[in-house]
């Protein structure tokens, strides 16, 4: 059966990994700013919560409108859940216990799992010893460029569960949101679907464990943060993740993952006046060397054919 994806990328899935690495690489900044006057999970509801009206005004502008289908709803559910709810919390919780370098670094596992998952549960997105090797070089980038902080210290064993299941909880999501290209659901109307669903899912979790929000109570800067990570972060960082998703797949898509810690010490060089150190750029060549060979053109070109 031919694949439905694309299983090397060209230019356009490139152009649109690297601009999703760059938005969701961004969120770090917008978050270190809102924290400092609001809390975590009242953050995240207001991100998935703003980003859903942002979405669903674009949708109507353009002329597309909510499914009526109970099943399409039941799918932003569960993909909500899968994509945002769960690795969410997990993730929140984790950091509290944690240096948000290991969480990052863990977090980084995501290809490495989208990898085995995809490989099993979709038959255009099998595993090979070449992408195997890609995401394991990708990910090693990731360890010398964030470097590796000590794990010893405390009991933070659970934490660190708890960012690789998040992590495990994206790969599935990925897999998950392959359905809606069958269903026939545009990238802005499933981007839209599944930030509500999350929204409704988190805003009883956020105002039961932050209290309710003090709308006077953050600063003008924090709400900007907000508002940029909610539409630059989340909005248009889902529509270009569902398109890329729907022409890619999954195991591409989740290569973000490596380049998400890439964008974002490249923005803390450029806007913080972060040092960049020759091991972040030993890390860079050896991401870009793992999403060589997960690409596979250019190596297939370097081992010649078989007569």
């Amino acid at each position: 059966m031919e694949s439905s994806i694309n299983t090397s990328m060209g230019t356009r899935e490139w152009v649109m990994l690297i601009a999703l690495s760059i938005l969701w690489g961004g969120s770090f900044f917008f978050v270190g700013v809102a924290v400092a006057d609001l809390p975590t999970l009242t953050i995240v509801t207001l991100r998935v919560g703003i980003a859903a009206i942002a979405l669903w005004s674009i949708a109507l502008i353009i002329g597309q409108r909510p499914p009526k289908s109970i099943g399409v709803w039941a799918a932003f559910l569960g993909m909500g859940l899968l994509n945002n709810v769960i690795p969410f919390v997990l993730i929140v919780w984790g950091q509290t216990q944690i240096a948000s370098g290991l969480a990052s670094i863990l977090n980084a596992t995501t290809p490495l799992f989208t990898v085995v998952v995809a490989g099993m549960l979709l038959t255009d997105e099998r595993a090979t010893p070449l992408k195997l090797a890609g995401v394991a070089i990708g990910f090693m980038g990731v360890v010398v460029m964030i470097g590796m902080p000590a794990i010893s210290e405390g009991d933070n064993t659970l934490a660190q569960v708890a960012i690789m299941a998040a992590a495990l909880s994206y790969a599935f999501a990925g897999v998950y949101g392959r359905r809606f290209k069958k269903m026939a659901v545009s990238p802005i109307v499933t981007a839209a679907g599944q930030v509500t669903a999350s929204a409704l899912v988190l805003a009883p979790i956020a105002l039961t464990i932050d209290g309710p929000l003090d709308i006077a109570g953050p600063s003008a800067e924090a709400w900007m943060s907000i508002i940029a990570l909610a539409v630059l972060s989340t909005a248009v960082a889902y529509v270009i993740y569902f398109k890329l998703l729907e022409s890619a797949g999954a195991t591409n898509l989740l290569l973000v993952t490596l380049l998400v810690p890439v964008s974002a010490i490249l923005l803390g060089a450029l806007y913080l006046n972060e040092v960049l150190d020759i091991v972040h750029f030993v890390g860079m060549g050896l991401i870009a060397l793992g999403l060589s060979a997960i690409d596979g053109r250019l190596w297939k070109r370097l081992v010649p054919a078989k007569a």
